[in-house]
């Protein structure tokens, strides 16, 4: 009798822990209880600055579609069907966006006048269970911390136009099967093509891929990390001819082999290859989180754990806190980028090579570097004629009473590259506002005011005007 009680016991402990512990935790076992939704939007910004450019903080980090001369109008129309289904075992969003603008310099010169119209977003992605498929032209993020308060990360952020790519993979964090939700998964594989020309080369194309891990789940604290290979590839150079165009010439880059028709490519890897790493621990509560990460930067192989390679000295360290009960403050970041060291001045010398000088985002074939329609596609204070940067970035948003804010200073040491060090110094610096009014049709209206103060720009002020219109044209 006692026997069957211990094992009558156990099988019910067994049953309740079964039903408490989900061995495959996922959204599409929830209940689905949203509505899909079709949303309009229709945009125009005024902005006006007085220095030979927009100040950083106004054209930066805002997906290309500011322009850097110092007076400029903008406008933009779309259509957007948003993600909202996540309990369901489909869901998918696409968007249809225009942008324009006319922009141009102080002295009213008609050359400095430029025009350009494109799609700042134009895309399809379907989610099938747990599996992501996008085509098109769509804004995305890689970096860590708050995009709205965040500096940038190394490899990826929405500092230039979105590029065109096909991309399947896992988009959001998953749980593992088997492992209850304390480990979870991410990953994703992409072929882009940049239309612009870099450098000499044209139709260069992109290629990334991903992959990352979760530990924690539902416990208060988690780590995450993960793994980005990206590299520029083929195209027609006018120097060196056909650069490599082929499937075989994108499994070689894939794998970071050497090929193609330069001596360069041939001794080390066919394309321009960046490498990023990113460690994040999470501490979290119900209705706030604080997240402290640490993202490094490669361009030589091989590459090492993050913090064991010659270049471990530089990175983007940060610290990200989030929370909803109070609005006035709804999040803070603070950043500290580095990327002085280069694994050292030289690369090779007196017949020795050091791996060194590795000129972050400049490429001796693809001219223009890691750029997009001359923006930086990583850190937005970075560019290939600057990588030695040594700056301290600070940010706070939240919402008073209606009024939608989001302020951010920056300063920064710039040193060049090794090979033509120039020094300069700028703190920029941003205040914007945003309000919708009901009794003005449901316009919001913002305002944007920002300045650089310093020997990198010079010192320069400016102010963009924002009215936005955006409401459901149906739901189902």
């Amino acid at each position: 009798m006692k026997n069957k009680i211990v094992w009558t016991g156990l099988l019910l402990a067994f049953t309740l822990s079964a039903e408490a512990w989900n061995w495959w935790p996922l959204p599409m076992a929830e209940p689905d209880t949203c509505r899909d939704t079709l949303l309009y939007i229709g945009e125009i910004r005024a902005l006006s600055s007085s220095g030979k450019n927009a100040p950083t903080w106004l054209q930066a980090n805002r997906n290309g579609e500011i322009s850097s001369l110092p007076h400029s109008g903008n406008m933009r129309i779309g259509i957007i069907k948003p993600a909202t289904r996540p309990n369901r075992w489909f869901d998918y969003d696409g968007a249809v966006v225009l942008s324009g603008r006319v922009a141009g310099g102080q002295s009213g010169d008609p050359k400095e006048i430029e025009g350009a119209g494109f799609f700042s977003a134009l895309y399809a992605h379907v989610r099938l269970y747990i599996l992501d498929i996008s085509v098109g032209i769509q804004p995305k993020t890689f970096g860590p911390g708050d995009p709205e308060l965040s500096s940038g990360g190394l490899l990826f952020s929405n500092n230039a136009h979105p590029i065109p790519q096909i991309s399947i993979g896992i988009d959001r964090w998953t749980a593992f099967p088997g492992l209850f939700g304390y480990l979870e998964v991410k990953g994703g594989l992409s072929q882009g093509w940049l239309g612009d020309k870099n450098g000499y080369v044209r139709k260069t194309k992109l290629h990334h891929k991903y992959i990352g891990g979760r530990v924690g789940g539902k416990l208060p604290v988690n780590i995450s990390y993960e793994f980005h290979h990206a590299a520029q590839w083929g195209g027609y150079s006018d120097a060196y001819g056909n650069l490599g165009n082929d499937l075989r010439t994108l499994w070689r880059v894939a794998l970071g082999q050497g090929g193609g028709n330069t001596r360069n490519e041939m001794q080390n890897a066919q394309g321009n290859h960046l490498f990023s790493q990113t460690l994040c621990l999470t501490v979290k509560g119900e209705s706030w989180h604080v997240d402290a990460y640490w993202q490094n930067i490669n361009e030589d192989g091989p590459v090492r754990f993050i913090g064991t390679g010659q270049n471990k000295k530089d990175g983007l360290w940060g610290v990200s806190a989030e929370q909803n009960r109070w609005p006035f403050i709804s999040g803070v970041t603070f950043e500290v980028l580095q990327t002085t060291d280069q694994s050292g001045p030289w690369h090779d010398r007196d017949g020795m090579v050091f791996g060194g000088n590795d000129t972050y985002y400049w490429n001796s074939i693809y001219g223009q570097g890691w750029t997009y329609f001359g923006r930086t596609i990583g850190n937005a204070l970075m560019r290939p004629d600057n990588s030695r940067v040594w700056a301290y970035h600070g940010g706070v948003k939240g919402d008073i009473y209606g009024f939608r804010y989001r302020a951010m200073v920056t300063y920064a040491d710039n040193y060049g590259t090794y090979r033509h060090p120039v020094r300069s110094h700028n703190t920029a610096a941003l205040l914007e506002v945003t309000k919708i009014v009901p009794q003005a049709w449901g316009l919001e209206f913002g305002i944007a005011l920002a300045g650089d103060f310093g020997t990198q720009y010079g010192n320069q002020f400016g102010g963009m005007i924002t009215v936005r219109k955006q409401g459901i044209i149906n739901n189902w």
